[in-house]
């Protein structure tokens, strides 16, 4: 991946834990300049580093993702991709099974990971067209939103917008690639994230996942199981995919 981004300008908008700080990485070493969007945890420490720039702020805030765009542009004169992993479990808002849903946890879930979404794919889209140069959006679902799992994983808004996250990009995909603007989505399985913390402490649901994700010897996956996909569909090796989504999953939607 040494060169594969070199001389791009990407945003990561949830760049500053699990997936998105490991993608950073990644992206970095690939050869592009970065701006990572994301709310610091205390311990974060950011390397300094001229070609990577952090924004502390909320994705689901209106204008975080603008400023973000924007912060690219002065800083790096343009930006030529968008990687979306902001999200999260609406569990302790009240996301479960459908007879427990509560109204709330239903709302603040598709907040966290569908409205995040179109507003920095919003962002994206508006400075392509700007600068009439193309651009590639990648998305974050899960395997949860074409694969459900009801004896561990039943969380309905979560799955739901998930897969409205899908449907969202395959849809920008087909408007704007008339304008060389590729949307495509990466659906991981089970990774070792905080947000994986519940799973990862229930002897149960890891048992299950060495069944459930059978691929080097049946683990968890680690969130560099996704950056080589990730700076592959970012880069211009993809310039003729757009509205895939593609499952890293470790053979969870097969098994």
């Amino acid at each position: 991946m040494a060169e594969l981004l070199s001389g791009k300008s990407i945003v990561v908008i949830g760049g500053t834990t699990g997936l998105g700080w490991s993608a950073v990485q990644a992206i970095v070493a690939s050869g592009a300049s970065v701006v990572a969007l994301g709310l610091y945890p205390d311990n974060f420490n950011p390397p300094n580093s001229e070609r990577l720039v952090f924004l502390q702020d909320d994705a689901i805030r209106e204008g975080a993702a603008e400023e973000a765009v924007s912060l690219a542009v002065s800083r790096y004169g343009k930006v030529d991709g968008l990687y979306h992993v902001a999200g999260g479990s609406g569990r302790k808002f009240g996301d479960g099974p459908a007879h427990e849903l509560s109204l709330e946890g239903w709302n603040k879930t598709l907040e966290l990971n569908l409205t995040s979404v179109m507003l920095s794919n919003r962002a994206a889209i508006r400075i392509f067209l700007k600068q009439g140069s193309g651009g590639a959006v990648l998305n974050l679902s899960s395997v949860l939103a074409f694969s459900p799992s009801p004896e561990h994983f039943t969380t309905h808004a979560y799955a739901a917008s998930k897969a409205a996250v899908i449907g969202f990009s395959k849809s920008l995909a087909a408007t704007y690639a008339k304008h060389r603007i590729r949307v495509n989505v990466l659906a991981p399985g089970l990774i070792d994230t905080p947000m994986a913390n519940r799973a990862k402490s229930d002897q149960q649901v890891m048992d299950y996942i060495a069944h459930k994700q059978p691929l080097d010897g049946g683990r968890i996956g680690r969130p560099g199981d996704l950056d080589g996909m990730v700076c592959q569909l970012l880069s211009d090796q993809s310039a003729f995919i757009t509205g895939q989504t593609i499952a890293v999953d470790g053979g969870w939607s097969m098994a």
